[in-house]
């Protein structure tokens, strides 16, 4: 009887004991916009390391702050931002140092991603030490789309939008930071980002111009499309660059995209790693394997985004990029943008 009884809590124990042994299957918390992790990219990554993925997408910039402000960053392992939010994750301690050496495929990127110093808001210089805090994913410059049938040559200039010749054609963004940046650029301002009191009114006065100009504004890229399409619009100011031109060609629009002379605004997503991080070795994984194939290839066929592995359309590099940066009051931008949409005068914007 006892032998039997000990060969019964034997057996119990070989079912038990191997399994509660295992260690647990490892998970990578991850945090970024719709369409940067597909489901087959997510599966690969899986395979290749046999973690398991928990996805969060969020779909602003306000929602991303909610998501890791929480809890300090520690319900996420890695995250998807543009290089102007990425300032703040660094000030709040919420953003680790990447380190470089565990993602190889840096070295498939283009040339100007590689160029991580030259790309303002990636690196940080601490005691001496250069600190890089994201790596480059993916990017839209803000270009010009334009309808092929009512032009005889490609626009060439910011210019364009504020021509007589196509007033109530043009669509334009509805943001006012942005709108006061590309004011700026217009205008041939060296630091669009950071408005000098005295640059102000000219600023004011050329958005005043634009609003007399244009059809009207748009928020989303599906409602400029449906803009464009329904009032045969002739020139729209691309925020969100070639997504819009992929929206639509997808609705049979005969649609050219161009970069201006005077440069293009531009926003940078990139990864970065959450200083929570609870396993820093697959977050670099994570990282390393976005920058190969399939996922690189899907923003470009799937999202109509651009990549930093190779040229996209429009990616040439000889064009110049300003990357979206952190402004100097982006409340006073939107409070003066939205007296300009209201139909203030330039003389009473500034007034109120």
């Amino acid at each position: 009887m006892v032998r039997r009884i000990l060969l019964v809590l034997s057996c119990f124990l070989g079912l038990w004991c191997p399994a509660a042994a295992q260690p647990a299957a490892k998970v990578l918390r991850v945090l970024a916009w719709p369409g940067y992790a597909d489901p087959e990219v997510l599966q690969g990554f899986s395979q290749r390391t046999g973690a398991r993925v928990e996805l969060t997408i969020v779909g602003s910039d306000e929602a991303m702050r909610q998501r890791l402000q929480a809890n300090k960053g520690a319900d996420f392992d890695v995250f998807a931002l543009n290089t102007a939010e990425l300032q703040q994750y660094i000030e709040q301690g919420l953003a680790r140092p990447i380190e470089l050496q565990r993602i190889p495929n840096t070295r498939r990127q283009l040339a100007r991603f590689r160029e991580l110093t030259a790309i303002p808001g990636l690196s940080r210089r601490r005691d001496g030490l250069l600190q890089v805090f994201a790596v480059p994913y993916t990017f839209s410059e803000m270009g010009l789309i334009y309808d092929r049938r009512q032009f005889s040559a490609p626009p060439s200039s910011l210019q364009e939008l504020w021509d007589p010749r196509w007033k109530g054609k043009v669509l334009a963004y509805a943001g006012g930071t942005h709108n006061f940046s590309l004011a700026a650029l217009a205008l041939g301002q060296s630091q669009p980002f950071q408005l000098e009191e005295s640059r102000w009114p000219a600023a004011i006065d050329k958005l005043v111009a634009l609003r007399r100009n244009v059809l009207g504004f748009y928020s989303l890229p599906e409602e400029s499309v449906q803009l464009f399409l329904r009032h045969r619009v002739a020139l729209m100011y691309a925020n969100y660059g070639m997504q819009q031109v992929h929206l639509l060609k997808a609705a049979g629009a005969d649609v050219g995209y161009v970069i201006p002379r005077e440069g293009a605004l531009a926003w940078l997503d990139c990864w970065a790693i959450s200083t929570a991080a609870r396993d820093p070795e697959l977050a670099h994984a994570w990282v390393n394997f976005m920058l190969e194939e399939p996922a690189s290839s899907l923003l470009v066929t799937r999202q109509g985004l651009a990549n930093t592995v190779s040229e996209s359309v429009s990616s040439s590099s000889q064009v110049p990029l300003r990357w979206l940066e952190p402004v100097e009051n982006e409340q006073r931008r939107e409070q003066l943008w939205a007296r300009i949409q209201s139909g203030d005068r330039p003389s009473k914007v500034l007034q109120r």
